[in-house]
C-alpha cells in the first residue's frame, strides 16, 4: 500500500441506493487473489454493453467522471457478500475514497485495511454532495476532514488504528511485520519465565 495522507479531486457521483458488492464486481471475476487488472471489471455489468462497447449511460463512463478519484455513492454501499475484491477493483480502477450517508461494515473494514478510505457523512453532507456532482473536495485523512471548495469542511469518524495504517501506508500484516523485533522479544521473555 502507498501512503495516503491526503485526496484531492472532483467527484463521480453514483446516487443508487444498496449497490452491493457484486454489482461493485461481479462473482465471476473473483477467480483471482492478485490485486491489479480488477479495475477493468469494476461495475461490469453497468459499465459495457452486451457488445463490450462502453456504455455512455453509465455515470462512471461519462467524461465528467473520467479521472475522477473520489465516488459519492448512493446509501447502504458495499452491503451483500464480503469479498475483498470489490475495494482492489475500485483501487484498480483509480477509485480512492468513497463517501455515503451509509457504507456497509464490512465493506467499510474490507476497504481501509486495503488502502481505500470509506467515510460516513451525515445525511445532509450526502444530500449535498450528491447534489454537487464533479464538485473539487479535498480530503485530509490525518485530521479526518473533508474540505469543501468554499474552505467548509465536513468532518468524519475514522478509527485510529485505520487512520494510522492508511497514513503508513502498510496492512494488517505490515504493521505487524514493523513491530517483528519486538514480538520476537516477549515471546524470547515469556518463553523464559
Amino acid at each position: 500500500m502507498k501512503p495516503l495522507t491526503r485526496i484531492r479531486s472532483r467527484t463521480a457521483v453514483l446516487a443508487h441506493a444498496n449497490i452491493d458488492t457484486d454489482r461493485i464486481i461481479p462473482a465471476r471475476f473473483l477467480t483471482t487473489t492478485e490485486r491489479t487488472g480488477l479495475g477493468r471489471h469494476a461495475f461490469e455489468d453497468w459499465r459495457y454493453r452486451a457488445d463490450g462497447s462502453d456504455d455512455p449511460d453509465f455515470e462512471l463512463n461519462r467524461p465528467e467522471a473520467r479521472d475522477c478519484r473520489i465516488l459519492v455513492a448512493g446509501r447502504n454501499f458495499g452491503c451483500g457478500s464480503s469479498r475483498e475484491h470489490a475495494p482492489w477493483a475500485l483501487l484498480d480502477f483509480g477509485i480512492q475514497a468513497v463517501l455515503s450517508s451509509e457504507i456497509a461494515d464490512i465493506f467499510r473494514s474490507n476497504a481501509l485495511k486495503n488502502g481505500l478510505l470509506a467515510v460516513v457523512v451525515s445525511e445532509a453532507e450526502h444530500r449535498w454532495l450528491l447534489d454537487h456532482p464533479g464538485v473539487e473536495l479535498s480530503i485530509d485523512v490525518a485530521g479526518s476532514f473533508i474540505e469543501l471548495p468554499d474552505g467548509g469542511r465536513f468532518a468524519f469518524e475514522l478509527d485510529g488504528f485505520a487512520r494510522h495504517c492508511l497514513l503508513q501506508g502498510v496492512d494488517q500484516l505490515g504493521f505487524l511485520q514493523q513491530h517483528a523485533g519486538a514480538i520476537t522479544a516477549y515471546e524470547q521473555r515469556a518463553e523464559a519465565a
